[in-house]
């Protein structure tokens, strides 16, 4: 794929770093190379991650003032697979350092990934929740952009302000910067708001709205508490398997699209078996997973899952 994709949405709560976290775990199970990069002070896709955010010797911080070299920060992640960029409070302050200066501050990240770029075919910014340097940073340096958002009416007004956001990046400092496209989460398909903003979203948007949408679901909701992905917590359950799905409809997306340009077809087979944690290989297109035992508490059922799913919940 080689695309750095950054995770982004102001509004909180929304799935930003649940999403970046299984993503990143279910891409690096089709035996992709990834890199995650925790842009958010609060560091919870590190402690998601199972790293220890307050023993940290050097993390986005000081990659951001150039303080250390990308590669010498990164941890490697046990459970997931994937490569981290680890963040915590003390991120606050680059931000701060960042807004004094007058000239390169909104580029800082992208030099910092330029001698990786190749290393890896994935990278995933799990940015803040809010519209800030750091965030335009994540924006400036991304190929494109991936937007969690829940199906209510206070996120769509949210979303009418990021991509206004990336627009005015597009013109100023990136011009090829992309949506990636728009992913459902902590979906009810018993809500009838839900179902409408999700009809909207579809209306409006079109393919850029993922067929995939993530359920709301208590194995999903429970695994950061364990320092894993959920893939690595219950393969099985609805929340991995929604991930699984999603990856496995970005690959397919990225494999169209290069076709289409007349580029060869990626090695990697978007259902390859999962490296790690035993899991299976992704759902194919139009299968819809299949809800674990142990969900059955669940608030929800999973309603449209599957990477090829059709239409609105």
């Amino acid at each position: 794929m080689k695309r750095v994709i950054a995770v982004a949405n102001q509004k909180g709560g929304v799935g930003k770093t649940t999403t970046a976290v299984n993503l990143a775990a279910s891409l690096a199970a089709t035996r992709r190379r990834v890199l995650l990069m925790d842009l958010d002070p609060q560091g919870n896709a590190t402690m998601g991650s199972g790293i220890d955010k307050s023993q940290l010797a050097r993390g986005t911080l000081e990659v951001l003032l150039g303080e250390a070299a990308l590669p010498t920060a990164l941890c490697a992640v046990e459970h997931g697979g994937y490569a981290l960029l680890p963040a915590n409070q003390d991120l606050t302050s680059a931000e701060v350092r960042l807004l004094t200066q007058t000239i390169g501050r909104e580029i800082r990240l992208r030099r910092a990934l330029e001698p990786v770029r190749g290393a890896y075919d994935v990278i995933l910014i799990d940015c803040p929740p809010a519209l800030n340097m750091l965030t335009v940073n994540a924006l400036v340096a991304a190929d494109s952009v991936l937007i969690p958002m829940q199906c209510e009416y206070y996120a769509l007004e949210g979303l009418s302000a990021l991509l206004g956001t990336i627009e005015q990046i597009r013109l100023t400092a990136n011009p090829p910067l992309q949506i990636e496209g728009i992913l459902r989460t902590m979906f009810d398909p018993r809500n009838n708001l839900a179902n409408e903003v999700s009809a909207q979203l579809l209306m409006h948007f079109g393919d850029k709205v993922f067929r995939t949408v993530i359920p709301r679901n208590v194995r999903l909701a429970e695994a950061p508490s364990f320092g894993r992905p959920v893939l690595f917590h219950d393969k099985d359950s609805r929340g991995a398997l929604a991930y699984l799905a999603l990856a496995g409809e970005m690959i397919r997306r990225e494999e169209e699209a290069g076709q289409s340009a007349g580029a060869p077809p990626e090695a990697h087979p978007a259902g390859q078996e999962a490296r790690a944690g035993g899991a299976g290989p992704a759902p194919e297109p139009g299968a819809e997973a299949q809800p674990h035992a142990s969900d059955a508490a669940d608030s929800a059922p999973m309603g449209e899952v599957a990477a090829g799913g059709g239409g609105a919940s």
